[in-house]
């Protein structure tokens, strides 16, 4: 199948699905359709079971295989969903979470990757940069799928803004520590070559080139767009930076997704209060929270088919289940160490490490990365683990969030 092809596949099976959703499930539309999608999937291999004469299962593989989901995510959509997801985080709000932020998304992702990667080593006996690799990958909270919970959530403001803001920055520290940690655990690598000292610079290329790409592009979009009052266009121009500026990071070697969030912040909140019209501001937003939907029923929808792309065993299904309680013993650190070396200056609410650490969604992200692995005889677990890790993560933790931020709420407010 060509491009266009399987985008209108995507595109009629996300809408397809998002109407049985809304019709009989009625939950998250997201969520919803990951569920349908898995579902019919599921459905699909079991009559493949059954009547094995009819092959769906080898053709419906061939076809997601096809679609190279880590590409499709990680050099395509994911610049778009990261814009979109920063457009809606004012720099104000997030200046007075940016020690918290900063800290949950850098030492955070280094707590996370360490308390996962050497768990993960005891449950599958994996060496110990390959189990690092695996920590590294399901370290980061992925925006698309926080983001999308945060609207049915109604935290408070502050809350929101620590959340919404580490998961936007750690996806892509957490990216940056995956590729070094790649590296070094697959001796062919350049990394592993230039050792330790040249995995740092790496580092220090990617996240702070990206971050300084980010704020150049966003502030010359911003000069050009408040000498413009012509909305169609300036949508445009919006439209130009986060593809334009995704694809030049790559080019140039830094990181892509740091880029984009930075960008994503620069223009929506300095390029909608000095650049545009209030005509102009409610297009941009409508067009940018259109993107994100759609966006969104796809990659929900690639993550539920991405189930045939997963070989499972009973060895990997058991490692999944230990995966899950890892990720969320790892999320716990990540959450508690940066809350309690920042409560001597400021104070946390009761509901802050509860909340952060069961609203921290694993998603397509850490699929894409799983599957972007070079082919080893830990690349099955890894994803099976990962890949169930994922769903639980959207499924259980996506659908309950809400109920219990609102429950440790009430509590509070009765202390």
């Amino acid at each position: 199948m060509n491009f266009l092809q399987i985008a209108s596949l995507l595109i009629v099976l996300a809408g397809a699905f998002g109407a049985i959703n809304y019709l009989f499930l009625r939950l998250p539309s997201s969520i919803g359709i990951l569920v349908v999608a898995l579902v019919a999937s599921l459905a699909a291999m079991g009559l493949d079971w059954l009547l094995p004469s009819i092959g769906i299962t080898d053709t419906v593989r061939g076809v997601v295989e096809g679609i190279e989901f880590s590409g499709a995510l990680l050099e395509g959509m994911l610049g778009l969903l990261l814009f979109a997801g920063a457009l809606h985080v004012k720099l104000s709000d997030l200046r007075e979470q940016a020690w918290t932020v900063a800290l949950m998304a850098t030492l955070g992702v280094a707590i996370s990757t360490a308390v996962a990667g050497f768990g993960f080593m005891w449950l599958v006996g994996a060496p110990m940069l390959v189990a690092l690799v695996f920590g590294a990958l399901i370290s980061p909270t992925d925006p698309v799928a926080v983001l999308g919970v945060l609207r049915e959530a109604n935290l408070r403001k502050s809350l929101e803004t620590q959340i919404a803001g580490e998961s936007l920055f750690n996806d892509g520290v957490g990216y940056v520590v995956f590729l070094l940690l790649v590296g070094l655990a697959w001796p062919s690598d350049e990394v592993h070559a230039s050792g330790f000292v040249g995995a740092v610079q790496l580092f220090g290329k990617e996240a702070i080139g990206g971050a300084a790409l980010g704020a150049f592009l966003g502030w010359m979009t911003f000069q050009v767009m408040k000498r413009i009052d012509d909305y169609p266009l300036e949508v445009l121009i919006s439209l130009g930076l986060a593809f334009g500026g995704y694809e030049l990071a790559v080019y140039l070697g830094v990181s892509g997704p740091i880029m984009a969030v930075v960008a994503g912040l620069f223009i929506g909140d300095i390029g909608t209060k000095f650049g545009m019209s209030e005509q102009t501001r409610k297009y941009v937003n409508a067009f940018w929270e259109l993107i994100d939907e759609i966006l969104n029923a796809v990659l929900f929808l690639l993550i539920g088919v991405e189930v045939f792309a997963v070989a499972f065993s009973v060895d990997a299904l058991w490692a999944g289940i230990g995966a899950i309680a890892l990720s969320l013993t790892a999320r716990l650190a990540a959450v508690f160490v940066p809350v309690l070396l920042l409560s001597r200056w400021r104070k946390f609410g009761r509901d802050v490490v509860p909340i952060m650490t069961w609203g921290g969604l694993k998603g397509g992200i850490s699929v894409a990365l799983a599957l972007s692995l070079p082919d080893s005889e830990w690349k099955p677990v890894i994803l099976t683990s990962t890949y169930i890790v994922v769903l639980f993560s959207i499924i259980v933790q996506g659908l309950t969030i809400a109920p219990l931020a609102r429950k440790l709420d009430r509590e509070q407010e009765l202390l």
